[in-house]
């Protein structure tokens, strides 16, 4: 058993829950929300009754659901923690009508991974009536001062709390391996999404291999000898599961023939290195992934901090290209990332940002101190980037 890991989004959940009937935390499986949820209800004002928690897994606890209104009515005075809430189908029409008769802040904690049936119900059914926030793994501020891991382990093994805190290496990487095949065969069809598990495996291996390279769902699918169509549903698949992210290009309007294509990335880098059986950092080192996986590491990193601000990448034909584009209001930021601890840029990178007029820009590098790479950019640690953002 590992100690509680104090999480970032804690204080938004409990502020949040000051704000709203219903809080819907989001996020992928054993990534955390249970623990985060219990440990919210805990730290709740003295004074207040114990949160209500049901595990809509077990189906005891899905037995207290059979009408959902005689239940929840008779703990209204109470937070009301509702865990893998897509588990019992139409749950939402009834919040909504017990919300609508009060409208009373902190009333229920909904936790859940994503599925068709769930993202389709909370937006129809709790607009306006409650707060998404996704979890994310483990983030470096989390465990950085030494506290836990270090951000070489925290990089290779992934943010999985099971995973990132494991006895070693080789422990941690089983922990994977069982993650990933639990998450084809049980909670992919628990979910609702009719595929095969070693049809989607394969296609997430692919992905894993073009790891931070512009998706071109026509090859992809012709990889693993199925159509354009079914590429794209099991790369829907693993975004709505919070497995993969595709980071689209940036529009702009410059006279210049722009890549138009999204670019995908594994979310989690722990599990990037065991679908490419990558067990330990000189295997990590040596891989030709190891580019493209501390860049997609720093921008999983990035943009779980980065709140509210629009993502992109950068890229022209002729060459001129930025991994990373951060734009909130009339703030843009330029982030490359590069694995090297004595960074350089290439003629690319001050093109694009001459093109797109970007003064901040950050090189992310494993670096130990920032240090100045020209006019108005900064080669510097992926910590000291977030603790700017």
């Amino acid at each position: 058993m590992h100690g509680y890991v104090e999480r970032r989004l804690a204080a938004e959940v409990t502020r949040e829950l000051r704000r709203f009937p219903a809080v819907a935390l989001l996020g992928p499986r054993q990534c955390g929300k249970t623990t985060l949820a219990k440990e919210v209800a805990k730290q709740r004002q003295p004074g207040r009754d114990p949160a209500v928690y049901l595990d809509l897994e077990k189906p005891s606890d899905q037995a207290k659901l059979r009408d959902p209104e005689v239940f929840l009515r008779r703990h209204a005075g109470r937070l009301v923690c509702l865990d893998e809430v897509q588990r019992v189908p139409g749950l939402f029409e009834v919040l909504r009508a017990l919300i609508d008769e009060d409208r009373r802040p902190g009333r229920f904690l909904l936790l859940g991974s994503a599925s068709p049936a769930l993202l389709r119900q909370s937006s129809e059914s709790l607009a306006g009536r409650a707060s998404l926030l996704e979890l994310t793994p483990l983030l470096l501020p989390e465990v950085a001062p030494g506290r836990h891991a270090s951000l070489e382990r925290l990089w290779l093994r992934g943010g999985f709390p099971d995973s990132v805190l494991a006895a070693n290496d080789e422990a941690s990487l089983d922990w994977r391996g069982h993650f990933v095949r639990t998450f084809l065969e049980r909670d992919i069809p628990q979910l609702g999404f009719r595929v095969a598990a070693n049809t989607l495996r394969r296609f997430w291996r692919m992905c894993a291999h073009l790891q931070g390279q512009v998706l071109n769902l026509s090859a992809l699918g012709r990889s693993i000898e199925t159509s354009h169509t079914a590429a794209r549903h099991h790369l829907e698949i693993l975004e709505q599961t919070f497995v993969v992210r595709s980071l689209p290009a940036l529009e702009a309007n410059l006279g210049k023939r722009l890549v138009k294509s999204p670019k995908v990335y594994l979310r989690d880098s722990g599990v990037l290195h065991a679908l490419l059986d990558i067990e330990t950092e000189d295997d990590l080192a040596g891989h030709p992934v190891f580019g493209a996986s501390w860049e997609g590491f720093v921008i999983e990193q990035t943009l779980a901090v980065a709140t509210g601000w629009r993502a992109s990448f950068y890229r022209t034909a002729q060459g001129a290209e930025l991994d990373l584009v951060l734009e909130k209001r009339n703030r843009r930021i330029a982030v490359e990332c590069k694995a090297s601890s004595a960074p350089t840029v290439s003629r690319g990178f001050w093109t694009a940002l001459a093109d797109l007029g970007i003064r901040e820009a950050y090189v992310v590098a494993r670096v130990e101190e920032a240090f100045p790479l020209g006019k108005k950019v900064e080669a510097l640690p992926l910590l000291a980037l977030l603790a700017r953002l």
